[in-house]
């Protein structure tokens, strides 16, 4: 064989495998993340699925887990998609504006987790969210934030790996929610990596559990 030919075949051997490389992180990269509103989130086939479970969605205290487009889980028992409402824009107290949505249901009803993750911090705030929860998603973009909670689910710690429909706690009224509404304070936020648990950009969590435009 010639040296001109072996380098062609060398050459041409190098080009392949580089596409065939690229074309596989391309494709991980876009079925790991979807964008929504210009910010990543996290998708079903790696938010909403839990190893070993062959991407069954779990199946909450509540009953089956009801998934968003993105494969996050409504975070309230038996609360289905056309009972949520968007209420992330709406103004509350002290000029601030709501960046979460309020799931409505009685005291008493299961607080799942709406994916993945690992608790990051438990926190009583009594003007503001109450009894609460933060989970830290495994990429650790992302915190998951649950407030107004009636109690934690037994056991529930910080440092703790939970699975997407592992329970969270109860819908409360805790903080300075309204004992006439219990509802469940639920908030997504964008993390940076040398963020805290208190920290990140909130996003709205109604599409990506919806499936609706923001306000419709």
């Amino acid at each position: 064989m010639s040296r001109l030919k072996l380098i062609s075949i060398i050459v041409l051997t190098a080009l392949v495998s580089c596409a065939l490389t690229s074309a596989f992180w391309f494709a991980a990269f876009n079925r790991g993340q979807i964008a929504v509103s210009g910010a990543a989130v996290p998708h079903p086939a790696t938010a909403a699925a839990a190893p070993g479970d062959g991407g069954a969605p779990h199946v909450a205290a509540g009953g089956p887990l009801v998934l968003g487009p993105t494969g996050l889980a409504i975070p309230v028992a038996g609360v289905k998609t056309e009972q949520l409402s968007d209420t992330f824009t709406q103004a509350r107290s002290g000029g601030r504006v709501h960046d979460a949505i309020d799931i409505m249901a009685p005291h008493g009803t299961p607080v799942v987790s709406a994916a993945p993750g690992t608790v990051e911090k438990l926190f009583f705030s009594n003007g503001g969210g109450g009894i609460t929860v933060y989970v830290r998603a495994p990429d650790q973009l992302y915190t998951f934030y649950y407030a107004h909670l009636q109690s934690y689910a037994p056991g529930l710690h910080e440092g703790q790996v939970v699975k997407q429909g592992d329970p969270i706690g109860l819908v409360g009224s805790t903080g300075n929610a309204n004992p006439a509404g219990p509802h469940l304070h639920f908030a997504i936020h964008r993390m940076a990596p040398s963020e805290k648990w208190y920290q990140g950009q909130a996003i709205n969590p109604y599409p990506l559990l919806a499936g609706k435009k923001p306000g419709s």
